[in-house]
């Protein structure tokens, strides 16, 4: 998996946990987000990951922090925007109320409606593509064709070229 894909899958996790028991501060929230993703991953390949117990933080590799500096952005944007996005996905979500979606399917729309407005870098084809496929890992069978749908009317809105 490349580091982008890495970065928005570990983006719509605390997007989801941000949208269900929103933090007071956070900075403090993410840091603790990346902190524990670095813990768990480093004790799933020891096999001594045990529940209950707090985990070791260790320092950062290289590519956790290539992948917190691309997923950070998407994540302060996605929160920043997010009244602005659920308008744009509750006009294309027609007879679905936006806190009727499953989690993750609300979460994984706000992101890449958010890539697809304020991030001229990423191509419209491609943030569709990524949700997509990220829906069909996290959510449900139909989660893919659900948000294809709703980012691909979006994208007709948009007033950007969806390649480039």
């Amino acid at each position: 998996m490349g580091m982008r894909r890495d970065a928005r899958e570990r983006a719509i996790q605390f997007l989801f946990q941000h949208d269900v028991n929103p933090p007071e501060d956070l900075a403090a929230a993410l840091d603790h987000f990346w902190s524990s993703q670095r813990a768990i991953v480093i004790a799933d390949e020891k096999g001594d990951a045990k529940w209950g117990q707090e985990p070791q933080f260790p320092p950062m590799s290289t590519d956790e922090a290539a992948t917190r500096l691309f997923a950070d952005p998407l994540i302060h944007g996605t929160i920043t925007n997010r009244n602005q996005i659920d308008e744009i996905i509750i006009a294309q979500a027609k007879n679905w109320d936006l806190h009727r979606m499953a989690v993750v399917d609300r979460n994984i729309l706000r992101l890449a409606v958010y890539e697809m407005l304020h991030r001229d870098d990423i191509p419209p084809v491609v943030s569709i593509n990524e949700a997509v496929d990220i829906a069909k890992k996290f959510s449900t069978d139909e989660s893919g064709r659900f948000v294809n749908g709703i980012l691909d009317k979006v994208r007709g809105e948009l007033k950007r070229p969806a390649r480039s």
